[in-house]
């Protein structure tokens, strides 16, 4: 079972029907963020509501902790099945898409859970009815040597509902050139096309800050960077509306809604085609 997530699917050789589809039962099962060449989109109402609760912990050199969250099948979707979270530290110091690779320094935090540890995991959740819930942690820990800092932690939800695979990925997967491609238009208004983004839809994600042995007068900043990594799928669904006075926009169709820029002003528009 495949434990190393990319975005290409790897070289198959050619030992008959039946073995390349045992390699691909493996490949969905064991690779939630591997990037297939198209994944329907789902309403935004999902994406909400798929991954919540994250929490960012905050560590010492030598110490653990966990990161929580919660999982949750929305009413009036589809009964999940093979469902596997993805948790990975990417960037130290930097917003999401500013990295998009492991995190470049040595002596990082480590991920565990029962199925591994480094600097990501995958935790496989099995099956999910309508409306019903799992809540879970990963465990993070770090030696004596970790840097301190903020570390940005992305994530990636895949399952099968109603026969289909979906791939939700949060905003730390996507390069900054990728990112701007599908949130701005041609007009240069806000959009979230997923199509070009090639998932189902956009998680949250959220950071692990290791403090240092005396408390710098940066650790407030640093603290605030976590929760924004944190409240990056925020940007994209509740935005404040025509007529709203709450700030949360209205759903809108699959493939279609209103998105900020990337890391810029919000503008409210409809979204391109999901055939784009």
């Amino acid at each position: 079972m495949s434990s190393v997530r990319s975005p290409h699917h790897p070289s198959i050789g050619r030992t008959g029907i039946v073995a390349v589809a045992l390699v691909a039962l493996t490949l969905l099962a064991g690779a939630p963020a591997g990037r297939a060449a198209s994944y329907p989109t789902a309403p935004l109402s999902v994406g909400r509501q798929l991954l919540s609760n994250l929490s960012a912990p905050s560590i010492g050199p030598g110490g653990s902790t966990a990161i929580a969250y919660r999982v949750h099948d929305p009413a009036g979707f589809f009964p999940l099945s093979h469902v596997v979270l993805w948790f990975e530290v990417y960037a130290l110091n930097g917003y999401p898409g500013d990295a998009v690779g492991p995190v470049p320094v040595s002596n990082g935090p480590v991920l565990e859970n029962a199925s591994g540890s480094g600097s990501s995991v995958n935790v496989s959740l099995g099956s999910l009815a309508l409306n019903a819930s799992v809540n879970g942690s990963v465990s993070v820990t770090t030696s004596a040597a970790t840097p301190a800092g903020t570390y940005a932690v992305r994530t990636a939800l895949r399952f099968v509902a109603n026969a289909t695979d979906y791939l939700f990925e949060s905003r730390g997967w996507f390069s900054q050139s990728a990112w701007t491609n599908a949130t701005v238009a041609a007009n240069g208004s806000g959009t979230l096309n997923l199509s070009r983004l090639g998932v189902s839809g956009v998680l949250p994600e959220t950071a692990v800050y290791v403090a240092p042995s005396s408390w710098p007068v940066a650790l407030g900043v640093l603290i605030a960077l976590g929760l924004v990594l944190v409240g990056v799928a925020a940007w994209l669904y509740f935005r404040k509306g025509p007529g709203s006075s709450s700030g949360a926009g209205k759903d809108e169709p699959p493939g279609a809604t209103n998105a900020p820029r990337a890391f810029g002003s919000s503008r409210n528009s409809p979204g391109d085609s999901r055939n784009s």
